[in-house]
């Protein structure tokens, strides 16, 4: 078994953002392995879409697959995995994949290494990091013999990062039957509408508890302001309520990829990393030199925010005139 296979997710037609990190982790992995790479895309009349994706791809095509059920999902991926006998399967780590990959691995008698951030390959041999207990331990894992499945952190791999490459789109219809999808889909998870969409921002000016209290929040804003940023900030800044929830950045929050993330008072958490270490530049401002912020970061001022960032703000101003 010498292939990686890259599961990817689309709903209505529409690539969910993670997919392409997926890629470019199958692609990074099957060239640092030795290993060939192939992605596969499932639904009805994906053909169009499967076309998008770089390298060799699978269009699993099926009545039956039209709407997402776990039963459905689980089928077909099984059939195709039996066939072409991967050594590795790759998802992306979204709320789909958590409902119907464990499912699948649980079908090959292997389970679902999950919320993989680091894929340590080399010719012959392939682990995988996790981290445990909120961050504070990573953990090497394999798999012993057999197909190994994996889903993939976001931010872990960036999307940019990607080869390109052209299609070569292989349509698959697998043996499925009605009677074996006991669920009936319903419509697909909606999340509520934000005023403010972070994803979409290209520089991003985050604000942590470093900051002390709510009436110094302003002095972020305005380098915001200067910097033509839109304003974020970790967990706590939200749950007190001195911004508003959907300024949140992290696991529980929104996941972003600006081409600039600065942060400010930010520790480091990893709930908080999980959604911003996909920026392509950081910048971290932090008092505590063993701050974890400071292990992604690829500039950090290591000062009194309250010292700094009124000097970033008059330079800044400085520089656009």
């Amino acid at each position: 078994m010498s292939l990686v296979l890259v599961v990817l997710e689309q709903g209505a037609g529409k690539w969910h953002k993670m997919s392409w990190e997926a890629v470019a982790a199958g692609q990074q992995i099957a060239q640092q392995a030795g290993m060939s790479m192939a992605s596969v895309v499932i639904g009805q009349g994906v053909a169009g879409m499967a076309a998008e994706v770089p390298g060799k791809v699978f269009a699993i095509e099926h009545a039956l697959l039209e709407h997402y059920t776990a039963d459905g999902y689980t089928a077909a991926l099984a059939e195709l995995i039996k066939a072409e006998q991967p050594a590795l399967v790759i998802f992306p780590h979204t709320y789909q994949v958590r409902d119907f990959a464990p499912k699948l691995a649980t079908r090959f008698g292997r389970v679902l290494i999950s919320d993989v951030t680091q894929v340590k390959a080399a010719p012959g041999t392939v682990s995988f990091v996790r981290q445990l207990f909120q961050g504070k331990l990573n953990a090497d894992v394999s798999g012993q013999g057999g197909v190994t499945f994996i889903s993939v952190q976001a931010g872990s791999y960036r999307a940019d990062q990607m080869v390109a490459a052209p299609a070569e789109v292989q349509v698959v219809t697998p043996a499925l039957d009605a009677s074996a999808i006991r669920q009936k889909p319903e419509a697909p998870f909606r999340e509520s509408t934000r005023a403010v969409d972070l994803t979409a921002a290209d520089i991003i000016v985050s604000v942590g508890r470093g900051i002390k209290e709510k009436d110094n929040i302003h002095l972020v804003e305005e380098l915001a302001a200067a910097m033509g940023a839109e304003l974020a900030a970790s967990r706590p800044i939200c749950d007190n309520g001195w911004l508003p929830m959907e300024r949140q950045v992290g696991s529980s929050g929104q996941t972003v990829s600006p081409k600039v993330y600065m942060a400010i008072g930010i520790s480091g958490a990893i709930q908080h990393l999980v959604g911003m270490k996909g920026a392509k530049t950081i910048v971290a401002i932090n008092k505590d030199p063993n701050a974890p912020i400071f292990e992604v970061a690829d500039y950090g001022i290591c000062g009194d925010l309250f010292e700094v960032v009124p000097a970033l703000i008059e330079e800044v101003k400085k520089a656009r005139g």
